[in-house]
């Protein structure tokens, strides 16, 4: 069942970025706002009809998280989808994809302390993405912001792991995905409103766009590697997320026809090395001695 799960969450966020790109006539913001509002649908019947008192029984202190995730989900929906549009779904999945190195960074800063293969692997990360916007820089201004909000999208996305890292210490998946879900899509609708992006009057086409978004991505995909870093933990999951770049990067090839500039694969490949070299360091880190086990 593991194993189907994850086969599941990574299919399901490797379609997000050539979907946002196949549907370009619905707002990026308005498919973000639809994508968490079907998805906090979807996920709250099972927990309202199995137990419909779980919400009342939160403590402060996981509203406290499922509120910090919600709002840096939103803000990454945000950058991400708007950076699909901007750029090419490889290069910005794979900005976004540094969430790893953002994480190991910002525990670096509260004091954890890393060995080589963790440092390497962010330098080579970022050394990656100087090569990838390097090479975008010559595919215009365009190209070269959706690169930038790709990578702050990673940022949020770190946010948004820990803080759910946190949350979920305590909750069912179906009582955090409905509560971050929801409050990520009040925080959308809010920005859609103060935006001016359309909330409704979407074509069948558009439409369809926005299901598939919200089923596949949304409900399968989040909500998988949700389910899963109760399981396998939040450094293993990292280590499957990164199978988004790739996956994203041949749907796009196969569905959307975008060919991958040498310079642009070339960041990249280094940008995947990076962060795999980030995940297993800090998996060796955190591994339990030998002489505890047993």
């Amino acid at each position: 069942m593991t194993f189907l799960l994850a086969i599941i969450g990574v299919l399901g966020v490797s379609a997000s970025g050539p979907i946002i790109a196949a549907f370009p006539a619905v707002p990026a913001l308005s498919m973000a706002l639809w994508r968490n509002a079907i998805g906090t649908a979807v996920m709250a019947i099972p927990v309202v009809a199995s137990d419909p008192r779980s919400f009342g029984r939160l403590r402060r202190r996981e509203w406290g998280w499922s509120t910090v995730a919600a709002v840096s989900l939103a803000l990454h929906f945000v950058c991400f989808m708007t950076s699909v549009r901007m750029t090419t779904v490889a290069a910005a999945t794979a900005l976004v994809c540094l969430q790893a190195a953002w994480i190991a960074l910002f525990q670096s800063l509260r004091g954890t302390k890393y060995g080589w293969q963790v440092g390497t692997g962010v330098l080579l990360a970022f050394a990656g993405v100087l090569v990838m916007t390097g090479f975008d820089i010559g595919s215009g201004s365009e190209a070269l912001v959706g690169d930038v909000l790709a990578l702050v999208g990673g940022v949020l996305a770190a946010a948004y792991t820990l803080a759910g890292a946190k949350a979920r210490a305590t909750m069912t998946t179906g009582t955090y995905t409905t509560l971050c879900y929801g409050m990520t899509s009040i925080v959308l609708l809010a920005i859609c409103l103060i935006s001016g992006s359309p909330v409704w009057g979407f074509d069948a086409r558009g439409w369809m766009g926005i299901l598939a978004l919200a089923l596949f991505s949304q409900v399968l995909g989040h909500s998988a590697f949700n389910h899963l870093v109760s399981s396998l933990g939040p450094l293993t999951v990292s280590t499957l997320i990164l199978l988004e770049i790739p996956g994203a990067a041949l749907l796009a090839a196969l569905f959307l026809g975008q060919n991958l500039p040498a310079g642009t694969a070339l960041g990249l490949g280094i940008i995947l090395v990076g962060l795999i070299l980030v995940v297993r360091g800090q998996g060796r880190m955190l591994a339990p001695a030998p002489t505890k086990t047993g």
